[in-house]
């Protein structure tokens, strides 16, 4: 078993952490909200005071913060993680951030003499608990290799994406075009509404249909069709709005830097701008649906 620091505790991190103990790793906990240390702890972690004391000795280093800058502030700032952990540690970055800083990472890391990998994660805070997420991994064979036993504590899909800074490529393509599947199965679905439609009968016809998505089938934006969805729970997330235009804006920055059109990426990342601005970007990002319907409550 493994001596790993985790630093960054909130909802996903969270269980993420406790599942790491779970599976008989001694974790050391860190993050900026005593809270979260604290609920880390009901879970089996070990409270530490500092990120640098988190990673001093450990074996492996798993962060999840908010963006790129923190991720670069923890690992490469003075007293940050890759001058404090032992040469050959392994480290494994779960935040999304941009492409560009999770390279840059990764490359002062090796710089340090360890190994890294980014492993960005679907699957929302139901897959935090249960253990369930699946990671999209940037990184050399022999780092990934390493990560795998702690991603499979964590997650049951565990993708090798290709080099640093792939796992975060896979990830902002995937969620750009769940973003833009969202927005289109709320559209159908507010239509049906305005032709007299039942949802429940589209969602039959269309769920077995060439309308068919993830979005509607495992995480139907309306209440009733899918009981598990947080259409049914008052759209609490899952994975909040301001989540979902934080990727599509870095969708955007990556198309824009690569020289990619994606029209419909942007379409989408401006309504969820306008969701957000509305209030609204802590509820459920399928709640888009209410603003498309014309209910900003």
């Amino acid at each position: 078993m493994a001596v790993i620091g985790f630093i960054g505790l909130g909802n996903m991190g969270g269980p993420m952490a406790g599942n790491l103990a779970k599976a008989g790793h001694t974790v050391r906990a860190f993050d900026l909200s005593k809270e979260s240390v604290a609920k880390a702890v009901e879970r089996g972690c070990v409270a530490v005071a500092s990120a640098a004391e988190a990673a001093a000795g450990a074996d492996v280093v798993v962060t999840m913060l908010p963006a790129g800058q923190h991720v670069r502030a923890v690992y490469c700032n003075d007293g940050g993680v890759l001058s404090v952990a032992p040469k050959g540690a392994l480290m494994i970055d779960c935040s999304t951030v941009d492409v560009d800083s999770a390279r840059a990472v990764a490359k002062a890391a090796e710089e340090a003499g360890m190994a890294m990998v980014d492993a960005p994660v679907s699957g929302g805070t139901a897959g935090a608990e249960g253990g369930t997420l699946t990671f999209m991994v940037g990184g050399p064979d022999a780092a990934f290799e390493r990560a795998r036993p702690m991603l499979e504590a964590m997650g049951k899909t565990i993708v090798h994406a290709g080099g640093p800074g792939n796992g975060q490529a896979a990830k902002i393509c995937n969620n750009m075009l769940l973003g833009i599947c969202m927005i289109g199965t709320s559209e159908a679905f507010m239509l049906a509404k305005r032709l007299g439609l039942d949802a429940q009968k589209l969602f039959d016809i269309s769920s077995k249909a060439s309308g068919q998505n993830w979005s509607m089938t495992s995480y139907c934006p309306v209440p009733g069709p899918v009981p598990t969805s947080p259409a049914n729970r008052g759209y609490t997330p899952g994975f909040a709005a301001d989540m979902m235009l934080k990727d599509l804006k870095l969708s955007q920055e990556a198309a824009a830097r690569a020289g990619a059109s994606t029209p419909l990426g942007a379409a989408a990342e401006s309504l969820y701008q306008l969701f957000s601005n509305a209030g609204l970007g802590g509820v459920d990002f399928s709640g888009i649906i209410k603003m498309l319907d014309g209910d900003m409550k």
